[in-house]
């Protein structure tokens, strides 16, 4: 027996298993209990939405022998021979292909001969926006004054391409695109008759990409089953559909976020050595960026997993809005500009370099800014003189403005006054600040929630992590990152420990055995 597509097997025959298209079905059917169905319909949709099939449900429902509630029986002589295709009195045209005037004339000396079977003789004429100028004055006259037992069912998905005199002569209705938990419902349906085994990711990750089709839907599950394999995860789907890697568009985002120039590029290189197309994968990291923002917003987004989301969720909590709307104008334009390059992976590398250089650069203008305004208000003595007392908090420090000139002597100036002698719980939070400065959002966000203790005068534990944090933190890069950001806030150099709250207090204890001798002394684990 020869094999049939899905979409074919699983096509709708009543409209009672119509998924989404309620507000049409209903209106058919009552119109046909009642005995009052127009000459002429225009079905109007997008791709995959059910056009075609609810003409030929129509065609069956007005012609069959023993209908119920409006819907054919799909059982009677009729029924079963226009589901064969062997009945002549339905016709179904494919206009993209028969659309001159004699394709037009013939049906115009058809429809004056009564059906040999059915009651009505019934036109699908599919696609039909593609007919010719003179095919459409050909049938406008047939359409306006047809013989009582002919009925056209039109179907496209451009009305707009259609004359206003064809319009005018149709009872239209649109169908819309399918919600993704329609499709879902649709596609469990599909499964469980097909015995394929499906994840839910897998199901809302396909009702995603098919956009509002349930055809596509239903063509893009067969695809994943093609290889003989019945179990569906979420990874094949985008394998088979040629998304790139999550964790690829992920590292290009959080480069570009982070400003990161030697880690984009990195990226870019393990794209390419996995053979995937540079343009499809900046279209991917636009349409990233865009549900970042959209998560920004809304709070959700769809087509990713638990783990994805996270993702989405740590840079939406560093990024700013107006940051990311500028990204994605900016990948826009470099889109614009490698979609008819003949050196695609030359203008992408450099396309993100660029990008990357103009964000630093505008991150240096803004420093530059603030820094020369601070040096404008030491100048003309905006600041006053005060007794600097033992400081309680951070925020209680006052400067104490000495003769400065230059960006770097205020730096210093700043850093001496303001952290001398305090206590980590005070400067922790500025050194979070300072890396989320840097745009370092993996380590800012799981830094949130943290507390910092000197153990001593070159140690400094990191207490209250989740244990991904813990392995985020532990990376030598990541303390080398930490340590930094210290130094540039505080102006100590100190050595960053991932520790328990316990450990901390026992290392504590150890120094302060040692109190009662005359020299500094600092206990330091290996």
């Amino acid at each position: 027996m020869a094999y049939t597509a899905l979409y074919r097997k699983f096509r709708p025959l009543k409209f009672e298993d119509f998924a989404g298209q309620e507000h049409i079905t209903r209106t058919l059917k009552n119109q046909i209990i009642a005995d009052r169905v127009g000459h002429a319909y225009l079905f109007n949709g997008g791709r995959g939405t059910g056009k075609t099939s609810a003409a030929k449900i129509l065609a069956r429902a007005v012609n069959c022998l023993n209908p119920k509630d409006g819907e054919p029986c799909n059982e009677c002589e009729i029924c079963r021979e226009i589901l064969n295709g062997s009945l002549t009195d339905v016709v179904e045209m494919d206009a993209a292909s028969n659309n001159s005037v004699d394709d037009i004339r013939s049906i115009r000396e058809e429809v004056n001969f009564l059906p040999t079977k059915a009651k009505y003789r019934v036109y699908i004429i599919d696609e039909v926006h593609m007919l010719s100028p003179g095919a459409f004055n050909a049938l406008l006259k047939t359409l306006e004054e047809p013989p009582e037992h002919v009925k056209f069912i039109l179907a496209t998905t451009e009305p707009q391409k259609l004359p206003n005199t064809i319009l005018s002569r149709c009872q239209r209705f649109d169908f819309k695109k399918i919600s993704e938990e329609d499709i879902i419902k649709r596609l469990k349906v599909i499964c469980k008759e097909s015995d394929i085994k499906i994840t839910e990711d897998a199901l809302n990750t396909i009702a995603v990409l098919s956009e509002g089709g349930m055809r596509d839907a239903i063509s893009i599950l067969e695809r994943c089953i093609q290889d003989g394999d019945k179990e569906i995860i979420d990874d094949k789907i985008k394998e088979l559909v040629g998304i790139p890697k999550i964790e690829y568009i992920n590292k290009i985002t959080e480069s570009i976020i982070e400003k990161d120039e030697e880690k984009a590029l990195n990226t870019v290189e393990e794209v390419i050595a996995d053979g995937k197309d540079l343009y499809n994968f900046l279209w991917e990291i636009i349409k990233y960026v865009k549900d970042i923002l959209l998560f920004k917003v809304q709070g959700k987004v769809s087509l990713y997993n638990e783990n994805e989301q996270n993702y989405i969720k740590d840079i939406a909590g560093i990024a700013e809005k107006e940051e990311l709307f500028d990204i994605i104008y900016k990948l826009s334009e470099l889109e614009n500009d490698i979609k008819w390059s003949t050196q695609k992976n030359i203008m992408f590398e450099a396309g993100i370099l660029k990008l990357i250089a103009k964000r630093k650069q505008k991150v240096t203008d803004d420093f530059e800014k603030r820094l020369e305004s601070l040096e404008e208000k030491m100048t003309k003595g905006s600041f006053k003189e005060v007794r600097r007392e033992e400081p309680k908090t951070l925020n209680e420090n006052k400067i104490v403005p000495q003769e400065v000139t230059t960006k770097k002597e205020v730096k210093d100036q700043v850093k001496k006054e303001n952290f001398k002698n305090i206590s980590s719980e005070n400067y922790w939070k500025d050194v979070i600040n300072n890396l989320r400065g840097k745009g370092k959002v993996t380590l800012f966000t799981n830094l949130l929630n943290s507390k910092a203790v000197e153990i001593n005068d070159m140690q400094l534990g990191i207490v209250g992590l989740t244990s991904f944090g813990k392995q985020i933190v532990e990376s030598p890069e990541n303390k080398q990152e930490i340590s930094r950001a210290i130094l540039e806030v505080t102006g100590k150099e100190m050595q960053v420990k991932v520790e328990e709250e316990k450990n901390i207090i026992e290392k504590k204890a150890k120094k302060d055995n040692f109190n009662g001798i005359d020299m500094p002394i600092n206990i330091i684990d290996e």
